[in-house]
C-alpha cells in the first residue's frame, strides 16, 4: 500500500509562514517562521517556550517564497533531483513549486510537475514538486523519509534567540532582497545534486536503517501540479 505524506510534511507544505502571529501582535519580530514538527504548525519566535520540547524547523523567505536550509532538509527526507539554489552562502530548498519565469525554445530540462526550467541533472523546482510527483505516480513516500535525530531539531538551537527583540543573532530568517539567488552548480564531482560527504553519510545511515533510498522511474512526466486542499 502507498504510503500518504505524513502529517508534518503535508503541514509544510501547506503552511501559509510570515504571517502576523495572534497571540503576539504588538510584538517586533512576531512573524510566524518556526515550524513544530510535532504540532505541525508555525509560530513566531515570542513561541517558542511552549514548544520547547518539540522538534522545530525554521523556514525562510526569499521574494515572498519559502525556503528551508538543505542540510536541515535532508535530515528530513531525501532532497535528491530537487534544485537547490545559493541564498547568503547557503544552500536552500524551496518548499513550494515556483512560478514560470520565462518561456523556452527547444528541448530543456524541465521540471516534471510544474516545467519550470532546472539545470541538469535536476527533476524539480522545489519539495512539494517531488512529492507531489510520487503521489502522482503511485510511489511509495517511505521510502525517501528519513528517521531523524530529535536532537537535531532541538529548542537548544534556538539558544541565541533575544526574546526582548526577536533576533536570531544574524539571521532572523528573513533573506534580504539583496540576497543572490543562484542555481547551485556542484563541483566536487556529486551525481544527482547530492555531495560527496552526503552520499557516505546516506550509505552510514542506511547501513543501520535508518535511511531507506528509494529510487523511483521518471519515466512518465505530467504537465501541472495537482491542486492540494487547504488543510483543515
Amino acid at each position: 500500500m502507498m504510503m500518504m505524506k505524513p502529517a508534518w510534511l503535508e503541514g509544510l507544505m501547506g503552511e501559509s509562514f510570515f504571517g502576523i502571529c495572534g497571540f503576539h501582535e504588538n510584538k517586533r519580530k512576531n512573524e510566524k517562521n518556526i515550524y513544530c514538527l510535532d504540532c505541525c504548525q508555525s509560530f513566531c519566535p515570542h513561541c517558542l517556550p511552549a514548544h520547547h520540547s518539540h522538534p522545530l524547523l525554521q523556514v525562510r523567505r526569499y521574494v515572498y517564497q519559502d525556503v528551508v536550509r538543505l542540510d536541515d532538509l535532508e535530515k528530513l527526507i531525501d532532497c535528491s533531483f530537487v534544485q537547490p539554489y545559493t541564498i547568503n552562502s547557503a544552500k536552500v530548498i524551496f518548499l513550494n513549486q515556483r512560478a514560470q519565469t520565462r518561456s523556452c525554445k527547444g528541448p530543456v530540462n524541465s521540471c516534471f510537475t510544474c516545467d519550470r526550467i532546472l539545470q541538469e541533472p535536476f527533476h524539480f523546482c522545489s519539495l512539494s514538486c517531488k512529492v507531489d510527483h510520487m503521489v502522482y505516480q503511485g510511489e511509495d513516500l517511505s521510502g525517501i523519509l528519513c528517521r531523524f535525530d530529535v536532537t537535531d531539531f532541538a529548542f537548544s538551537q534556538f539558544e541565541g534567540l533575544r526574546m526582548d527583540g526577536c533576533e536570531f543573532g544574524d539571521d532572523d530568517g528573513q533573506i534580504t532582497p539583496n540576497s543572490i539567488l543562484e542555481d547551485f552548480k556542484d563541483s566536487s564531482g556529486s551525481d544527482n545534486g547530492v555531495s560527496k560527504p552526503e552520499v557516505e553519510r546516506r550509505k552510514k545511515k542506511n547501513k543501520n536503517n535508518d535511511f531507506i533510498p528509494k529510487f523511483f522511474s521518471f519515466g512518465s512526466r505530467r504537465k501541472g501540479a495537482p491542486q492540494r486542499s487547504p488543510l483543515s
